[in-house]
């Protein structure tokens, strides 16, 4: 009757245990769900969004340029840097003038706005208001 009541016992020990780790997966597995439920709800950016982020300088305006002229180029080579980026084969910033080099490298030619100024006594002039200034 002892060794009845003992291997009771230990049935009951095994039971717990097992109740206890089934509840620490139950666990487990919730707090993985959640994990990869924030992950899912975090919006994804478009590649535009990502270019524009390792961009400098005049860069965000020379895409915008070249969108003008080479909408579905520009929109194919945005989705290739962003694959670029997201890989970790692209880093650092990337200015305006490499850009703008690296289109036409690719034979996407176009004409960016050019503003001369000058700058005298802390302020900035255009060429035609220096001209008129000098000529009165």
């Amino acid at each position: 009757m002892l060794e009845l009541h003992v291997r009771n016992m230990s049935s009951d020990l095994d039971l717990q245990r097992q109740k206890r780790a089934l509840e620490i997966r139950r666990k487990m597995l919730l707090s993985r769900g959640k994990e990869g439920e924030e992950k899912a709800t975090q919006p994804t950016r478009s590649a535009g969004e990502i270019v524009r982020e390792i961009l400098t300088g005049r860069g965000e305006e020379v895409i915008e340029t070249a969108r003008r002229y080479y909408p579905a180029e520009i929109e194919r080579l945005e989705s290739s840097i962003a694959v670029l980026v997201a890989e970790g084969r692209l880093k650092g910033p990337i200015s305006g003038e490499e850009l703008y080099a690296f289109l036409r490298r690719l034979g996407l030619v176009f004409s960016m706005d050019v503003k001369i100024r000058i700058k005298e006594h802390g302020e900035l002039k255009s060429i035609e208001e220096k001209l008129r200034q000098s000529s009165s």
